[in-house]
């Protein structure tokens, strides 16, 4: 009712007059409204300008595939899978030992962006971005899900099993959480399982995925018995054969589907631990630090 025709012009005269007098005596008050102003107006412009920069024809609307993707030749997404792996060493172990037929294999070189930290139009001016949005089909950020641009319905990362394979596989989720998350409600995300080791005894060799199976393993063996013990640190240093076998054959392999079970606590997570306030990760970590056990840390 106060802005109505006919009142409209005395409201904002008493109110104009009370808050620029208020505003006058209260100048910390007034640098956070213009801060906050200032990140809103930040926001919608680069929202706009990614808008725009799809819709001119990008390289996230064009048909043209990443040169670096080495595709499926099914074109059935329910029953085609892609392989998200770090560098180009493992993504030519993983490009020979895959099912061409229905496995496509997409290196990333390096880390990509922290979303968390990022806008909108840098995400699109980002080459690895670019190449996983085209390659998995997805359209503009935060628009809805549509399943049927999907190309893939089986999303695996596979990275190393170390600490800056950890890291990409985290910004990863970070990406396709706060990017596309129904592509995690949906269950199309997986995480590869990888083993840790290979034990040789004579002819024979076994596939370890933890440390606890490379104990129950050698516990197996005759007492005074030889054997090897191999750790893969990276996915380069496997075969084209034993990354098929152990990582990648549907029959044999370990796949871990992402899920959400609290929303919420996820959401408050992720902006704990991947955003730019560095306070609250401090303190998470001064938290939990202590119930780690130091000697297993991988650094």
């Amino acid at each position: 009712k106060l802005g109505n025709t006919e009142v409209r012009g005395i409201v904002d005269a008493v109110v104009g007059e009370a808050l620029t007098e208020y505003l006058d005596f209260h100048p910390t008050v007034t640098d956070a409204i213009l801060e906050k102003a200032i990140q809103a107006f930040n926001a919608a412009e680069a929202a706009r300008r990614a808008r725009e920069m799809v819709r001119r024809k990008s390289v996230l609307e064009s048909s043209t595939l990443p040169g670096k993707l080495a595709d499926c030749s099914s074109r059935d997404p329910a029953e085609s899978e892609i392989f998200i792996v770090e560098g180009d060493s493992a993504g030519g172990s993983a490009k020979q030992g895959r099912d061409r037929r229905f496995q496509a294999i997409l290196p990333l070189r390096g880390k990509i962006l922290n979303i968390e930290k990022t806008d909108d139009a840098k995400i699109y001016k980002n080459n690895e971005v670019q190449s996983l949005i085209t390659a998995l089909g997805l359209g503009v950020k935060g628009e809805e899900f549509d399943p049927a641009k999907l190309r893939y319905h089986k999303v695996i990362l596979m990275t190393d099993a170390d600490v800056d394979g950890s890291h990409i596989r985290t910004l990863l989720l970070t990406f396709f959480y706060r990017y596309q998350q129904e592509l995690i409600n949906q269950g199309f995300v997986y995480i590869a399982c990888p083993p840790l080791y290979k034990v040789e005894r004579g002819r024979q060799h076994f596939y370890c995925y933890s440390d606890r199976e490379l104990q129950q393993q050698i516990a197996s063996f005759p007492e005074n018995a030889n054997y090897t013990i191999q750790r893969f640190k990276g996915l380069g240093e496997m075969m084209p054969e034993q990354l098929w076998e152990t990582t990648m054959n549907p029959e044999t392999r370990i796949l871990k589907r992402v899920e959400i079970e609290d929303a919420a606590e996820a959401d408050r997570i992720f902006t704990i631990l991947m955003g730019d306030r560095v306070a609250p990760r401090r303190e998470f970590i001064e938290t939990y630090g202590p119930q780690l056990a130091l000697e297993n840390l991988d650094i």
